[in-house]
């Protein structure tokens, strides 16, 4: 596991006992290079992700899907594969938020806190397809870090732990051209955000001077 997930305050019988990056590999999540995904915070808007002192991490939302979602069981498939990718997604931008600097990886996540999938679903209510579709988000996320939805889980046990588990809300409703946009909250241990924060700041992309800083002690 990662030097500060070791050290930190989680009980024996639900500490995490692989590793992530296995995972992920046997997934076939592709996580890309550094000049890829660590880029600056220069004209952006807004961050993708936000590093607590607490120890919480706040990651943006990402659309997936390209069809807003009804009850038909193709199209909540469809959603559910949007859904998917955006974890993947995420799960990529935690690992460069996490690790970009060399104070830690996707091993010193202690916990998931907090999803939410916003599913486009226009019509008022005449679709109650939200929980369904946000289920690919989920389960994708439980396999990574470990849960009951994982591809590793059986009777609804994974072996590895619980630590994707999350509270969640899945809301439909929203009008857009994507089928959902997933958002999700984590938790890793305060030292490893507060040497984050020290090293490079609380912003994902990085601050034009500390990206500088990044790259020239790589």
């Amino acid at each position: 596991m990662g030097k500060h997930y070791d050290e930190a305050l989680i009980p024996d019988e639900v500490r995490r006992d692989f590793d992530v990056y296995y995972r992920i590999g046997k997934i076939g999540i592709d996580l890309g290079a550094f000049e890829q995904n660590v880029t600056s915070l220069a004209g952006n808007k807004l961050a993708q992700a936000v590093v607590q002192e607490s120890g919480l991490v706040f990651l943006s939302g990402a659309s997936g899907g390209i069809y807003p979602m009804n009850d038909d069981e193709e199209r909540i498939k469809h959603g559910q594969q949007g859904a998917q990718d955006v974890a993947d997604t995420l799960i990529t931008r935690l690992h460069w938020t996490l690790s970009c600097g060399g104070e830690g990886d996707l091993n010193d996540v202690l916990y998931t806190v907090k999803a939410l999938g916003m599913v486009v679903s226009p019509g008022g209510g005449a679709s109650s397809s939200a929980p369904s579709v946000t289920n690919g988000f989920s389960a994708r996320w439980h396999s990574v870090f470990g849960g009951g939805l994982s591809d590793y889980a059986e009777n609804g046990v994974d072996p590895g732990g619980f630590a994707g588990v999350h509270a969640r809300s899945a809301v439909g409703g929203f009008d857009g051209r994507f089928s959902i946009e997933p958002e999700i909250i984590v938790a890793i241990p305060p030292t490893l955000a507060r040497e984050i924060i020290m090293n490079r700041g609380w912003a994902f992309p990085l601050p034009p001077v500390m990206l500088e800083k990044v790259k020239a002690a790589r």
